[in-house]
């Protein structure tokens, strides 16, 4: 079984001394790299650079430079989607995002993850768990979003929020670990 293989698997993988993985990760960063460096009036290059690197665009987006991820092909994103600068996507597991997702600035998800155990950690091993995102969600400034998290449809992360399980929908959610503050009111739903 490939490294790679193992990693879609959920199983323990090495991610820093394997060849495939490896070029993978170069060939990404060296497309985040040009998108990066592209000018901001070149809209259709930079679009066209995300398209080819992503595993699904569906109608517009906008993500603002600069953007970092990891492979690329696991990120999906849905339609109107909007991501401020500096945001990182770990993608060595699916990260999923649903319509009308709004992200502020220095935002992470991230599905990599390390072993507890020293001397696993220190071979290189980690493990990627998928990240999904609902429809109709707000992402305030600086949230990180860990591995195996799902946060549901319609719904806000306040600023500076890490999120470490899964969110329902239809909630406001905040904090370190991020809880659940309250329920959206039927009338902010409108």
């Amino acid at each position: 079984m490939t490294e790679k293989e193992k990693c879609a698997a959920g199983m323990l993988y090495d991610a820093n001394y394997d060849e495939e993985l490896l070029r993978e990760r170069d060939r990404c960063k060296d497309v985040c790299f040009e998108y990066n460096n592209t000018r901001p009036t070149e809209l259709h290059k930079k679009k066209d650079l995300l398209r080819k690197l992503f595993g699904k665009t569906d109608g517009e987006f906008t993500i603002q430079a600069p953007f970092w991820c990891d492979y690329g092909y696991n990120i999906e994103i849905g339609k109107n989607f909007y991501a401020n600068h500096n945001l990182m996507i770990l993608d060595g597991a699916k990260v999923r995002f649903g319509d009308n997702v709004f992200i502020a600035p220095d935002c992470g998800f991230h599905t990599a993850g390390h072993p507890i155990n020293a001397a696993k950690r220190n071979q290189g091993l980690e493990y990627a768990r998928p990240i999904t995102v609902g429809n109709d969600v707000w992402i305030g400034a600086g949230v990180q979003v860990l591995p195996g998290v799902t946060i549901g449809s319609n719904v806000v992360i306040g600023a500076g929020s890490v999120v470490t399980k899964d969110i329902p929908d239809n909630v406001v959610a905040v904090g370190n670990p991020c809880r659940v503050l309250r329920a959206i009111a039927e009338e902010e739903m409108a």
